[in-house]
């Protein structure tokens, strides 16, 4: 199985390059890190099912003023279908889908 993350920055309308990024468990056991590359994006691969925590270091790209300086995400992988979890990202907000 894999998984993916795409980062959309929504105030600019452009990928958010360069954006650290955690992977791990709800039991905070360490599965990988990345960083989006220039089109925003991450992927993992060889992800089992289970609970796991995206943990996302907004201010490394937005600033250390950010208001959201980190954003967690807390998703399950259920079946053997690749999983992608974008975010969309603003200075004053976020949102996150199941994407395709």
């Amino acid at each position: 199985m894999s998984l993916s993350t795409h980062v959309l920055d929504t105030a600019r309308g452009i990928p958010a390059a360069g954006v650290p990024i955690r992977l791990e468990t709800t039991e905070r056991i360490f599965v990988g890190d990345g960083v989006t590359d220039l089109d925003g994006r991450v992927r993992w691969d060889d992800v089992g099912t289970g609970r796991y925590r995206m943990i996302v270091d907004t201010a490394a790209y937005l600033g250390a003023d950010a208001f959201f300086p980190e954003v967690a995400i807390t998703f399950t992988v259920a079946d053997a279908r690749h999983h992608h979890v974008p975010l969309l990202l603003s200075p004053f907000g976020y949102s996150t889908y199941r994407g395709s």
